[in-house]
C-alpha cells in the first residue's frame, strides 16, 4: 500500500498533478493573486465547455478543425514518407538536403500564412496546406532515420532469400523502421493541430481557432479558456489513440 502511494500508476499520477494544478489555480484566483478577468478559475472555465456546445456550435467547429488536421496530416505524411525514403535511398540527396529539412523543422512555419493566403485564398485550402507543410519535416526526418538504422544483417538475409528491392522494403525495412516512422507521424499530427488552429485564429476562418478568436474579441474569457482546454484535451486523446494504434501495429509485425 505504501509503495503504491509513493509510486502511483501513471494515470493516477497524471490525475493528481492536474488536480493539484487546478486546485492551486482556483485558490490563487479566489485569493486575488491574479486577475479573474485575465485567468478565470477552473470553476468558471470547465462549465463553460457546456455553454460552448449550446451557444457556439462546438461539435461543428470541432469536426471542421479536426477534419482539416487529418487532411493535412495525411497529405504531409504521405509526401513525407516518400521523401524520407528518397533521402535514404539516394545517399547524395540525403547528405545534401537532410540538414535543410532539419532547419525547416525548427522554423516557425506558421509565419508563412500570408504567402499561402495569396496562393490559395482565405479558405480551408490555406489551412490544410499550412498544416501539411508543418507535418513534412518531422515525417521526412523520422522516416529517413528509421530506414537508415535498419540492421544490415536483415538486408543481407533478404538478399540471401532472393528478395527484390520492393520485397525487402515491404517485408524487412518498413516493419523494422515502423517504430521510428510512427514517432514522426505522431509528431506530425501534433504539428498539424498546432498550425491548423493557429492559422484558423490568424485568418479568422475555420473551426476551433476562429471560435477562440471570436470569444476573445467578445471578452468571454472563461469561454476562450474552455475552448483552448477542449482543444488540448482532444489533442491528448488523439495522441493516446495513435500510441495505441502504434502498439497494435507493432504487435502484428
Amino acid at each position: 500500500m505504501l509503495a503504491t502511494l509513493l509510486r502511483p500508476p501513471p494515470v493516477i499520477a497524471r490525475m493528481v498533478f492536474f488536480a493539484v494544478l487546478f486546485g492551486v489555480w482556483e485558490v490563487a484566483s479566489w485569493l486575488g493573486l491574479f486577475s479573474r478577468f485575465i485567468a478565470p478559475p477552473p470553476s468558471e472555465v470547465i462549465p463553460s465547455i457546456g455553454l460552448l456546445y449550446s451557444d457556439n456550435e462546438l461539435i461543428t467547429r470541432f469536426l471542421r478543425t479536426f477534419g482539416e488536421v487529418f487532411a493535412a496530416a495525411g497529405i504531409g505524411s504521405g509526401f513525407g514518407i516518400v521523401i524520407g525514403w528518397w533521402l535514404h535511398h539516394n545517399k547524395t540527396a540525403g547528405r545534401a538536403y537532410t540538414d535543410w529539412f532539419a532547419a525547416i523543422a525548427a522554423a516557425p512555419l506558421v509565419l508563412l500564412f500570408p504567402l499561402f493566403l495569396v496562393l490559395f485564398g482565405r479558405n480551408a485550402s490555406t489551412i490544410i496546406a499550412m498544416g501539411a507543410v508543418a507535418v513534412l519535416p518531422a515525417v521526412i526526418l523520422k522516416t529517413k532515420e528509421g530506414l537508415d538504422h535498419v540492421p544490415t544483417v536483415f538486408i543481407h538475409v533478404g538478399r540471401t532469400f532472393g528478395l527484390t528491392r520492393w520485397q525487402q522494403m515491404r517485408l524487412i525495412m518498413l516493419p523494422a523502421s515502423l517504430p521510428t516512422i510512427f514517432t514522426g507521424l505522431r509528431l506530425g499530427l501534433v504539428f498539424a493541430l498546432i498550425n491548423v488552429v493557429g492559422v484558423e485564429y490568424l485568418i479568422g476562418f475555420g473551426g476551433m481557432g476562429l471560435m477562440i478568436a471570436e470569444l476573445g474579441d467578445r471578452f468571454e474569457v472563461a469561454g476562450m479558456y474552455a475552448a483552448i482546454l477542449f482543444v488540448v484535451l482532444c489533442s491528448a486523446c488523439f495522441f493516446w489513440a495513435t500510441a495505441r494504434l502504434e502498439k497494435w501495429l507493432l504487435s502484428t509485425r
